[in-house]
């Protein structure tokens, strides 16, 4: 059995697996643990708990140790260095004339690498900006392009609701979003009310889709001819939160029915 416990090294961001070893560790926990690229300064994100060894196909990084105060100090010191290094490259891409749009720096924890996010619409001849900016730099650099919904994750901001963002404070990655899970909502189809600040449809729309459709299941079908108490007519629109439907009469007005109420009554039982 092992003590694993789940890091966090972004807002948001992806839940890593560590071996806790003999650290007791709870949730807001702030580690330093070991990475592909050294150690690491990460946030516990899932509280402790014992596993089988058998369980992972490899073998467990560990936490290396609870952050201090000297951490949170490099953690400062690397942010700074992410700011002027994000400065300095708006410039050198303006100098170069390059089409990409530079929305993040990305510092390691030991400050030896920076990379470089941007979107841009299509392939990027980059090669003389990373040399001027390990130059100036003096560490290793990558540039990494991403696509738009990437980039709002990374940047964050107020959603259409009001509050921040889904895909910056919770979700750990995307779920494809189609146009019919708008119209199953019942939501207009107007790109400025159903897109996020990305452009994309918004992720949101995921959220609620397999219950409206569970809902809407069953009810009479839009299109469909029933018989009511008031005469028999066309279903026009379903609520499916209200499982209500508006049905067009025969003789032209149109009615809206609690179909749940009509199911319990023999008299009323809706078929088509």
């Amino acid at each position: 059995m092992k003590k694993v416990v789940g890091v966090r090294f972004k807002p948001a961001g992806k839940v890593y697996d560590f071996d806790a070893g003999a650290f007791v560790l709870k949730i807001g926990d702030a580690v330093i643990v070991e990475t592909a690229q050294g150690l690491g300064f990460g946030v516990v994100a899932r509280a402790t708990e014992r596993l089988k060894a058998e369980g992972f196909d490899k073998p467990l990084k560990k936490v290396f140790r609870l952050a201090n105060e000297k951490d949170l100090r490099q953690r400062e010191k690397n942010s700074a260095t992410e700011l002027r290094a994000y400065r300095f490259c708006l410039g050198c891409i303006r100098k170069l004339g390059l089409k990409m749009n530079l929305f993040s720096v990305e510092s390691t924890f030991d400050a030896g690498k920076l990379t470089f996010y941007f979107t841009a619409d299509g392939r990027v001849d980059f090669r003389q900006l990373v040399k001027m900016l390990a130059r100036e730099l003096g560490v290793r650099v990558e540039m990494r392009q991403v696509g738009i919904r990437n980039q709002a994750k990374l940047c964050g901001g107020a959603a259409r609701c009001g509050r921040q963002t889904c895909c910056s404070t919770f979700m750990e990655k995307f779920i494809p979003v189609s146009i019919r899970m708008a119209k199953e909502q019942g939501l207009s189809l107007n790109p400025t009310k159903i897109s996020g600040q990305c452009g994309r449809l918004m992720c949101c729309l995921t959220f609620e889709y397999d219950t409206y459709r569970e809902l809407r299941g069953k009810l009479p079908r839009i299109g469909r001819k029933i018989d009511t108490p008031m005469g028999r007519g066309r279903v026009v629109r379903q609520n499916a939160l209200q499982r209500r439907i508006t049905v067009r009469l025969d003789k032209g007005e149109e009615v809206e029915i609690d179909t749940e109420t009509m199911m319990q009554t023999d008299s009323g039982e809706m078929h088509g």
